[in-house]
């Protein structure tokens, strides 16, 4: 009896993997053994990143809140706390874009927060 092989399913399989290659370069596009290896790299970055993409912004958000608090004479541990006390319910995403793209309303805030 010949050997059997699911052919059509290996070479599905092969062929989901070169076109996930797809953009890589040199042997990591066209040789599934590399490119296989480079995609399971890539997929493990990629989940990483994910993650660090997240506490990189909030560092940026709490860099822009930081100083535009301190335009107004307060540091940025001073402002979250005065928020927080105040029950200000904006996060730190919000109140960055309020920093960076509307001053006036951020400065209204800080004139609340300190006016307690």
């Amino acid at each position: 009896m010949p050997r059997a092989t699911n052919n059509p399913a290996a070479r599905a399989r092969r062929k989901k993997v070169l076109n996930q290659t797809k953009g890589y370069w040199g042997r990591r596009k066209n040789v599934f053994s590399v490119a296989k290896n480079a995609l399971e790299k890539g997929l493990v970055y990629a989940y990483r990143d994910r993650k660090t993409k997240k506490r990189n912004f909030r560092a940026l958000w709490i860099q822009r809140i930081n100083a535009a608090a301190r335009e107004h004479g307060m540091s940025y541990s001073q402002f979250m706390g005065a928020i927080h006390a105040n029950n200000i319910e904006l996060n730190r995403k919000v109140l960055a874009d309020l920093a960076l793209n509307n001053p006036d309303a951020f400065e209204t805030i800080i004139n609340s927060v300190k006016a307690k």
